[in-house]
């Protein structure tokens, strides 16, 4: 698993999603979510301004990725 590291203390999950390779756009983003394929910390999430914080786990159809 990959380590993607923020800049602040928190990131909202849309934006986190583009920043680490997991959708290409935020409409790729809301798309993927809105699907149901995205989970946080094992948990499926679907709201696009969940803050992550360092340490939080997310899944795609595309990999999984922590925040660091």
């Amino acid at each position: 698993m990959r380590t993607v590291t923020i800049s602040g203390d928190t990131i909202r999950l849309g934006q986190f999603l583009k920043l680490a390779g997991l959708a290409d756009s935020g409409s790729d983003a809301k798309a993927e979510l809105t699907s149901g394929r995205v989970e946080v910390n094992g948990a499926p999430e679907s709201r696009r301004g969940r803050q992550l914080r360092r340490g939080d786990t997310v899944r795609g159809a595309r990999g999984e990725v922590t925040v660091g």
